[in-house]
């Protein structure tokens, strides 16, 4: 199975423009979390995917439980407690991208606790997001990635930068680059990249066999360890907002691998540029089939076909 591995929240999202004189517009509740929607979207591609997290005993929590189970997401692995479940407050730009504001004091996933162990049949490890920002759950979510790697487990890596959540920016950069040695596959924005200050070539000299840029409606770029770069345009779609479109690639780019036996970093290594192009042409339609829709709605295998 895969095995996607961070927090779960509740996204706020505007049901529609503010009109003149309306403080704010009203607010639809979705259920969210980049690395629960990740997992979402592997259960409805048809993967084998199980979510690692702790979850609210509240109501929320009842119903982020409820959405895993409606995309066959395993949840053996989650964790529960009687603490809140974290609010992120979305705004949606003209251009249908999302900005958000979070409330996470005493939530429940941000008290996650290392597992003593996965279940054996593991091919891969999905991280990202706030979890590996927010404290004491963090710590525990890097010693699971060291944890796994360490025994040859295929990991990826999304940051999904929140800025807002950040307050040693250098320390957290410190902090990524301590991952990198542990990482299979490093995906992330063209925005994130710019916040670390980083570049894909760097990046792979630490470790990750490939890196995979999001440059949203200029499609998407990978670049591998021996110097290779092949890009994909977008996919044309009317844009509702981009809620969760990062979150499907994760999702769309560990499905298509996985069904060509290629979760590992030596068979990432060995892909050619027309392969990839079609492992990342998948993710573009995947991702552009979210972006179609309000929240976080990663599409169904039946939609691809």
């Amino acid at each position: 199975m895969i095995v996607v591995a961070g927090e779960s929240l509740i996204d706020l999202v505007p049901q529609r423009t503010a009109v003149d004189g309306e403080p704010l517009p009203p607010l639809l509740p979705r259920l969210g979390g980049g690395p629960y929607n990740t997992a979402v979207a592997l259960g409805r591609l048809g993967s084998p995917v199980t979510f690692c997290s702790r979850v609210s005993t509240d109501g929320f929590g009842e119903a982020l439980l409820g959405g895993l189970r409606a995309a066959e997401v395993g949840t053996s692995l989650v964790q529960r407690g009687p603490e809140p479940t974290t609010l992120a407050v979305a705004s949606i730009s003209a251009d249908g991208s999302a900005g958000y504001g979070f409330y996470t004091s005493g939530s429940a996933d941000r008290l996650f606790e290392l597992p003593p162990e996965l279940p054996r049949g593991v091919r891969a490890l999905a991280f990202g997001t706030c979890s590996l920002v927010l404290e004491p759950g963090a710590s525990a979510y890097e010693a699971l990635l060291r944890r796994e790697a360490g025994r040859g487990v295929f990991t990826l890596l999304d940051p999904n930068i929140r800025p807002g959540l950040i307050p040693d920016p250098d320390a957290y950069r410190a902090r990524f680059a301590g991952w990198l040695p542990s990482v299979s596959l490093l995906k992330l924005s063209e925005d994130d990249a710019k916040w670390l200050g980083g570049d894909p070539e760097r990046w792979l000299a630490q470790g990750p066999a490939a890196v995979v840029l999001t440059r949203g409606e200029r499609g998407l770029t990978v670049y591998t360890s021996d110097g290779a770069e092949v890009s994909v345009p977008a996919a044309a779609v009317n844009v509702a907002d981009t809620i969760g479109a990062g979150d499907t690639v994760n999702a769309a780019l560990l499905h298509t691998l996985d069904r060509h036996a290629a979760l590992s970093p030596s068979a990432l290594r060995a892909l050619d540029a027309p392969t990839w192009s079609a492992h990342l042409t998948f993710a573009a339609r995947a991702a552009a089939l979210t972006c179609s829709r309000t929240g976080a709605e990663p599409p169904y295998a039946r939609e691809l076909e």
